[in-house]
């Protein structure tokens, strides 16, 4: 007698079913080991950093009663270790490690760290993406604001799609950090400016300070939109070549300035990006002067304008900075 069929089928689900079951405990084998083996290389990396710290001071010591010859081997052990610090800088992109304050903040003591290289890119991808649906929809956000709707309403909408867009970009930012991309300096600071900027700009009341800049603002942000669209454009591609020459790190970024991986191919970007920063010394100057006003009397007059002059200063020095160094290594390369 022949067996029903519920029964055969019920069978193979069975025998499926115990192969799951093993193949998911060689699963949680091959985690316990893989967590084992975290374990040990970020101790033997910790381990490895004060060793370092440790010769480092000896080094130091050394160095002032050594001669030539003592002088150019203490150097080249130096070159090695910040060879060395790198190596471990990398390394520790696909180890789990604790979250920095702001993360910790946020999400709480949650592992953000992707283990594997597919992850990492999809991940930067996605934050690129992100930026840009962003930037044009910010674009025709304070485009609708400025020609078509005076709303008190609709600039809030605005400024709060502000507010969440730069408190995002702080949180994808550190996820990528975590992760091994090398984003520093003035251009993490910015986009926690920008925020603390665009929650005051929210917390304006309405009134005749608010309508006198009101317009000001919002032709700065499509302005700023429309540069950070050409940037985005322009530099994914810059650094598309540069990945595929080994030059630039998997996981860089396109920023919101000028860095010296952009000189070749990207100075033309230079007039529009210092056109934006004096636009934002030009809003300081506007604001500060509202709040010379004897009818001004609100807080977020001041504040703003204190804070245009961060990101002033911040943006045209850094930019600044960077320009002048390739200036000299040029003349110094021709001479």
């Amino acid at each position: 007698m022949s067996k029903p069929k519920f029964q055969t089928e019920w069978e193979e689900i069975d025998e499926e079913y115990q192969q799951l079951q093993e193949t998911h405990k060689v699963y949680r084998q091959k985690l316990e080991e893989l967590t084992n083996l975290q374990t040990t290389c970020s101790s033997a990396i910790s381990k490895q950093r004060k060793c370092l710290k440790d010769i480092r001071l000896s080094l130091n010591k050394c160095a002032q009663d050594s001669d030539e010859k003592q002088l150019q081997l203490i150097l080249d052990i130096k070159t090695q270790m910040k060879e060395k610090e790198n190596v471990f800088f990398d390394m520790e992109a696909y180890l789990p490690k604790k979250n920095g304050l702001y993360l910790n903040l946020v999400l709480g003591n949650v592992n953000v760290t992707l283990l594997s290289n597919q992850a990492k890119f999809a991940y930067k991808d996605e934050y690129e993406k992100f930026k840009l649906y962003m930037t044009i929809i910010l674009m025709f956000g304070a485009i609708t604001c400025l020609f078509f709707l005076n709303s008190r309403v609709t600039d809030e909408i605005f400024n709060f799609l502000l507010v969440w867009y730069y408190c995002t970009l702080t949180i994808r930012e550190s996820i990528l950090m975590t992760n091994g991309s090398r984003i520093k300096g003035w251009w993490v600071s910015h986009h926690y400016v920008s925020t603390f900027l665009s929650g005051v700009m929210l917390t304006w009341p309405e009134g005749p300070m608010y309508q006198m800049f009101r317009s000001q603002f919002l032709a700065f942000s499509i302005y700023q939109s429309f540069v950070q669209f050409l940037q985005y454009y322009y530099q994914s591609g810059c650094l598309y070549r540069l990945r595929a020459l080994g030059e630039r790190n998997q996981l860089d970024l396109t920023v919101e300035g000028f860095q010296s991986w952009m000189w070749r191919g990207l100075t033309f970007l230079l007039p529009f990006l210092f056109f934006g920063h004096f636009w934002q010394l030009y809003n300081s100057v506007t604001l500060f002067r509202l709040a010379a006003l004897e009818d001004c009397k609100e807080w977020q007059v001041f504040m703003l304008a204190l804070t245009f002059l961060v990101l002033f200063l911040g943006n045209f020095l850094t930019t600044l900075k960077v320009v002048h160094q390739k200036i000299q290594k040029k003349v110094q390369k021709n001479d």
